[in-house]
């Protein structure tokens, strides 16, 4: 199969739990670029949105246009709430993955994921794509079919090594099952833990017509390209290069962990990607890390870039799913010159370093980190182990510190560890209510380039910007061959359509 399809010269990065929501890559996907949705944890962004009463009705609409009324039905029993959930309920909880998804959680991913890129691409004739974070790896099938189902144009991954998922796509788009090989901690290489998805035990539907949609790997070094464009299951289609700058979880500096004085770890030239090594791998590919200016973006392209993907200039602006009162208290701190984001070596239970705006009320703050009580209830970022009777456990370094302890872990993995499954909800308004009667707060992650946004407010003195305001900003001064997205660098040895086997 072939795809006709222009390469875009703009990605909206996925960021967080829905903060790229399909509002978002709507508004992007109708300025000609890249609109991408965030993957994780759909399942119970969905479930919450429907506790809240779904006051607008896009949910259930989407879900009206899911092909097995059967499914949907079961999902609107159990989660939706008419009115809305009163704000001191604590959410109903959505199963905690294990590598042996019940079926009701499995329809819950399918039918989510289906949701998030059906409303992104509704209105526009534009292309979609979805962002996933390889380390989580239990929800990731089903996940990629719901996506698929609802035609998505394209796949973003990083945060691991994805080779195997351009085979998953080629299996799933063909209506065969796919699995993945898990990550599991003291497990023997010779008989590694799976999980299996087959879309024919799932329902009996015709899936001969299923679009195997795009992937691009996001990648910080050349090594990990190569490696991916020589020894993956599939055809990778492109490549997004992500600098140490980037908001989100970023990838350890090469060699031993340095600290400056701040406590942040030291990039240095071992860190920058060989762009010349990456050209000689004959795919498209994105630069990313602050590059969020039209200044950036003519950059990339004279690198040899097809584009650059951008995060934190959409990240706080209207159409993003932030909080209204976090861009508010954003823009205005960086307004006033006192914005500070602080790369944590130590935040995030996935012992990648992570970004982090220091912001009043929020897990940034330490009183407010050291006032919440550990509990790991989302589980995302848990990591698989062997326990001594050959099963498989989870464990969490930001979960109870006996707790982890008792599975095995060790203490020092959790000394500064901050449960961003729970902060990330809360950025989003859907924060869970504890019994106490407290609700988890937010943790903010943006790039090093945070000032840059001040650049997109129409006056000194708006108070937010849109999302098009953006895309247009940074094609602004960029000539007429450059604007032609159909133009590409002489180097890319394959046509723009891409073949996809």
């Amino acid at each position: 199969m072939v795809l006709s399809q222009t390469s875009p010269m703009i990605i909206q990065g996925g960021m967080g739990v829905a903060v790229s929501s399909w509002k978002l890559a709507s508004a992007v996907s109708k300025t000609g670029q890249l609109g991408v949705v965030s993957g994780t944890a759909l399942d119970v962004v969905l479930a919450r949105r429907l506790q809240l009463g779904d006051p607008a009705g896009e949910i259930r609409h989407a879900m009206d246009q899911f092909p097995c009324a059967e499914m949907v039905a079961r999902i609107l029993d159990r989660y939706f709430v008419s009115g809305g959930k009163l704000p001191e309920s604590p959410f109903r909880s959505v199963p905690l993955a294990t590598d042996q998804l019940s079926r009701d959680h499995l329809e819950l991913l399918v039918v989510s994921n289906f949701v998030e890129v059906l409303l992104a691409k509704q209105g526009h004739e534009g292309v979609v794509g979805i962002n996933f974070l390889e380390k989580i790896q239990l929800p990731m099938l089903p996940s990629l079919f719901g996506a698929m189902l609802a035609g998505v144009d394209y796949v973003l991954m990083g945060a691991g090594i994805p080779k195997s998922i351009p085979g998953v796509l080629d299996q799933l788009s063909q209506g065969k099952p796919a699995e993945l090989n898990l990550d599991i901690q003291d497990a023997p290489r010779d008989k590694p833990f799976v999980t299996r998805f087959d879309p024919a035990e799932f329902w009996d539907n015709d899936l001969s017509q299923l679009q195997r949609p795009r992937f691009l790997a996001i990648v910080s070094s050349v090594t990990l390209a190569t490696v991916l464009a020589r020894k993956a299951s599939g055809h990778v289609d492109g490549f997004v290069i992500e600098g140490p700058s980037a908001g989100g979880h970023n990838a350890p500096p090469r060699g031993a962990m340095q600290l400056n004085d701040r406590g942040e770890p030291i990039y240095g030239k071992r860190d920058l990607p060989d762009l010349e090594a990456i050209k000689k791998l004959g795919r498209p590919f994105w630069l990313a890390g602050s590059y969020g200016t039209p200044e950036r973006l003519a950059e990339a392209l004279d690198l040899g870039a097809v584009g650059v993907q951008v995060g934190t200039a959409f990240a706080f602006c209207e159409e993003s799913g932030f909080l209204a009162s976090i861009k508010r208290d954003v823009i205005n701190q960086v307004r006033q010159e006192q914005a500070s984001v602080f790369t944590d070596p130590q935040a995030s239970p996935t012992g990648f370093p992570f970004k982090v705006l220091e912001l009043p009320d929020t897990l940034s703050d330490d009183d407010c980190f050291n006032c919440r009580k550990s509990a790991c209830d989302l589980g995302y970022l848990r990591r698989g182990y062997q326990r001594e009777d050959g099963t498989v456990g989870w464990r969490c370094p930001a979960e109870n510190v006996e707790t982890y302890i008792r599975k095995g872990g060790d203490q020092e993995d959790t000394l500064g560890r901050k449960c961003i499954c729970n902060a990330l909800f809360a950025n989003i308004g859907l924060a869970q209510v504890r019994a106490s009667g407290q609700q988890e707060l937010p943790l903010v992650t943006c790039g090093d380039d945070l000032h840059q946004i001040m650049r997109y407010l129409s006056t000194p003195d708006a108070d937010g910007y849109s999302a098009e305001s953006v895309v247009s900003q940074l094609l602004a001064g960029l000539d007429a061959s450059e604007l032609d997205l159909r133009s590409k660098p002489e180097w890319i040895l394959s046509e723009t359509e891409l073949p996809v086997t």
